[in-house]
């Protein structure tokens, strides 16, 4: 029984209304791993815009049960680092899906900075347990980028930094990956503002992470962008 733990920033909680990639995932583990996974965490809410707060349990699905995570809006690696090991302590979680860096990189860090809070976290990680397993998708693309030429360079450098970070720290006791994003995700058609993901931006980035353990890890099977889960 693997315990997985949803690490991420505002695409990863999401808002009233939406899904969210972490309820695709859901429904992926549940459509071929059932009975060999659970979903922990400390929070289930979603971030409500009215309140400006994570108030929210309005998930497009309701028959989304294993709601739980640790993701904030406006949250990074920054945030993150100093919550990781109390949160694996408590939930006993061993597999850590995480998405995070563009709120680090677009408001607080730069690439280096970044990549040195990404660092913390892992040390943190696997001092609540040494044989954790991480994977990591790289900053996703998004409509700042698109437009700032500086940004999409600090984004860029921090995704090499990453790369190499994952290369680096990996190990056969606490196996880090790096999830690859889906070859056709498009903001302009993924995404309901050039960065938080709609719909097919939900399956897509699940499928990264999905995909990636199979192959990887042996975990559930390969995902299918064809599944009718909403």
């Amino acid at each position: 029984m693997h315990s997985f733990l949803f690490v991420g920033d505002s695409m990863t909680i999401g808002c009233p209304g939406d899904y969210t990639w972490r309820y695709r995932m859901w429904q992926h583990l549940e459509a071929t791993t059932p009975g060999e996974y659970e979903i922990v965490g400390p929070r289930t809410t979603l971030y409500d815009p009215a309140t400006a707060a994570p108030t929210s349990h309005a998930y497009a699905a309701e028959d989304f049960t294993a709601r739980r995570h640790l993701a904030g809006w406006g949250e990074g690696w920054l945030h993150m680092a100093p919550a990781i090991r109390s949160t694996v302590l408590e939930t006993g979680a061993d597999t850590l899906l995480v998405s995070l860096g563009l709120i680090d990189l677009g408001f607080y860090t730069n690439a280096e900075q970044t990549a040195a809070n990404l660092d913390l976290f892992l040390t943190e990680a696997r001092a609540a347990n040494p044989r954790i397993r991480v994977a990591v998708h790289p900053v996703i693309p998004n409509v700042r980028a698109e437009r700032d030429a500086p940004f999409a360079a600090q984004c860029a450098r921090f995704n090499e930094l990453l790369a190499t970070t994952v290369a680096d720290r990996g190990s056969a006791a606490s196996p880090l990956l790096l999830a690859t994003p889906h070859p056709t995700y498009d903001i302009h058609t993924d995404t309901y503002d050039g960065t938080h993901p709609g719909p097919t931006g939900e399956h897509k980035l699940a499928a990264a992470f999905a995909d990636a353990m199979h192959q990887a890890w042996g975990v559930g099977a390969a995902y299918s962008l064809n599944h009718e889960f909403a």
